[in-house]
Order: C-alpha cells, then structure tokens, then sequence
C-alpha cells in the first residue's frame, strides 16, 4: 500500500475550495468520506477485538488525525484534530465521520455521531457525542 500525505493548511484549504463552491453542503462530503477512511481503522482495530479503541486511536495518532483521542461507550474527545481552525460553527467533518464508522463497526449497528464541542469554537477539546440508533 502507497501512503499520501497532506498538511493542515492543505487540508483546510481543500474544504474552504469546497465551501466556496458547495457552503455547508459540502460538510456531507466530508463526513462520507470520513466514513470512508473509518472503515479501514475499524478493520484493522477488529483484528485485536481486546484492543480496538487503543488501536484505532493509535492510528488516528500515528496518520497524525488527532494528537489525543479517548474513547468512551457514549463519548469521544479529541485534542489536536487536524480539522480545527478559527470558525464559528464546528468543523471536524471528516473526524466525525471517521468516529461514526468506528463505532458502528465495533458494536454491529447503526449509531448517531453528534460533534457537541469544537476547539474551532475556542473550546479546549472536541467533544462527540455517540448514540445508538
């Protein structure tokens, strides 16, 4: 498998070309394509069942997604989301998406990922809310 990376400011300058285009539409896109990249962590989380969160966070980590993320059953917060920038509405889109399949992947159903607290707004972490459906 062949890596790619992107920096921080590339990345946030992708979503604002998209923003320019789509405005919060795009904020859909970008949530389907954290599900998308979720769905590899949650493979590789479920090849150690014993271990998943600690795995999946040590990827999200590792790929340099987040600086710190802890898991809980109905929470999740993150320090560092390479997402964050100055906005006054959250923006962790793709996290949000990433989170949303994890959990699905890791209980076998359904599940509502809701971002109820962003470092974009001034907050010290992003907060994330789990809910099954």
């Amino acid at each position: 498998m062949r890596w790619v990376r992107i920096s921080q400011t590339e990345l946030a300058k992708i979503k604002d070309l998209y923003e320019g285009v789509m405005s919060h539409a795009c904020h859909g896109l970008f949530f389907r394509e954290g599900a998308v990249l979720g769905s590899d962590l949650a493979e590789q989380g479920l090849k150690n069942r014993e271990r998943y969160f600690p795995t999946v966070a040590d990827i999200l980590k590792e790929r340099g997604w987040v600086e710190d993320i802890q898991f809980s059953e109905k929470a999740v917060t993150v320090r560092g989301s390479v997402e964050v920038v100055q906005s006054d509405i959250p923006t962790c889109h793709r996290l949000r998406g990433i989170i949303r399949e994890v959990y699905e992947r890791q209980k076998g159903n359904r599940v509502n990922c809701t971002e109820e607290q962003c470092a974009s707004l001034g907050k010290d972490a992003c907060q994330f809310r789990i809910e099954e459906m």
